[in-house]
């Protein structure tokens, strides 16, 4: 299901924007394409998607046949993206999505936790032909995540480590018209966090790292 999900905002994206490209043509020239010194402001629809299959033990590290699912989340983000040349950006986006934590595991399938995460990722990209109307772009940085406004469930007490995590990233920013671009933009972050359950009676050490895929309309400032 979170797959079908990224996959369906994946082909969402690529829908509409060839559908903007046909609507202008490209030889009317009047999109602009963000130089050194520009900004563009992203608004996007975000999916945030953990794979997250890890084993919940006893605090001595028994195994207990459990595992942990994260459930996926679709939220509305910002993108923040500076040119420091015509051919490097740097983006920063904000936004937070909420996230079910369940323990499964043969008939058991239960929820344990409920939280808000605030994951901020900063990538320096690199965009190799930063005057075409489709530009391109890769990006490495780094994210922080802050796990806030938790809920207990099930008569579970469940505590999550924040922490760094890295990222890796890969899009396009589509020129419209005028100022005005589509983004489709794909992140896959590493973030690894400790799980302590009903004050550490059961435990796990969890790899989140999600992927994290949009699609937004930006506008070049």
């Amino acid at each position: 299901m979170r797959s079908y999900n990224s996959l369906r905002i994946a082909a969402l994206g690529g829908g509409i924007a060839l559908a903007l490209l046909a609507a202008v043509p490209a030889s009317a020239q009047d999109w602009q394409v963000a130089q050194k010194g520009d900004w563009i402001v992203t608004g996007r629809i975000t999916d945030v998607a953990s794979g997250a299959d890890d084993a919940i033990t006893t605090a001595s590290g028994t195994g207990t046949g459990l595992h942990v699912d994260v459930g996926y989340d679709v939220m509305p983000t910002l993108g923040f993206t500076y040119f420091l040349t015509d051919n490097i950006s740097i983006e920063a986006i904000l936004g937070a999505t909420q996230h079910e934590i369940r323990a499964q595991g043969g008939t058991t399938n239960v929820a344990v936790h409920e939280t808000w995460v605030l994951p901020p990722v900063v990538t320096l990209q690199y965009r190799p032909v930063p005057e075409a109307r489709v530009s391109p772009y890769v990006g490495a940085g780094l994210n922080y995540m802050l796990f806030f406004s938790g809920e207990d469930k099930n008569g579970f007490d469940v505590k999550l480590d924040d922490g760094v995590g890295y990222a890796l990233q890969a899009g396009a920013d589509i020129a419209v018209s005028g100022p005005w671009t589509v983004n489709l933009d794909v992140k896959k972050v590493w973030f690894n966090t400790d799980a302590s359950i009903n004050g550490g009676t059961l435990k796990s050490d969890v790899n989140l790292d999600p992927w994290v895929i949009s699609l937004g309309i930006g506008r070049k400032f």
